[in-house]
């Protein structure tokens, strides 16, 4: 028996598309999911050090459920890079403004926080409806 280690070239050619319908979903669960997909931790050939996972599409993210009071008490934070420059909206606002961003932000949150963490995030493609521009990819549909 030989243990097999990828050896990080033609990456990009082996990796699959999923897409994944965020209707009615909790958001954490969800991410879990996605964040397992983007680090390759799904396939037996994962590796720590290289970055085997794949693509991610995720529709209708208008449509995802917290458990709880998390709509009102949520807060997202981000700085405009100036002085007093911190932003703060609720979940119940990102959602009808940005709803992209609630998915982005907990998977983002779920990946290693690297150099290779970040190009884990550029895989994912999160919209607010259900049609998306891969059609090409022939992503497969995946059920959470």
């Amino acid at each position: 028996m030989q243990t097999f280690v990828p050896s990080g070239k033609n990456l990009e050619q082996s990796r699959k598309w999923y897409v994944i319908n965020a209707e009615g979903k909790t958001v954490g669960r969800l991410a879990t999911e996605a964040a397992r997909i983007l680090m390759g931790k799904n396939k037996p050939t994962y590796t720590p050090y290289i970055d085997v996972g794949d693509h991610v599409v995720i529709i209708n993210a208008e449509k995802v459920v917290f458990t709880g009071n998390k709509w009102k008490e949520k807060i997202y934070r981000r700085h405009t890079g100036y002085p007093g420059g911190l932003k703060e909206i609720s979940a119940e606002k990102q959602l009808q403004k940005h709803p992209e961003r609630i998915l982005e932000s907990a998977i983002a949150g779920m990946l290693p926080k690297t150099k290779m963490g970040r190009r884990m995030v550029k895989k994912l493609k999160v919209y607010k409806g259900d049609t998306h521009p891969h059609k090409a990819q022939q992503p497969e549909p995946m059920d959470v």
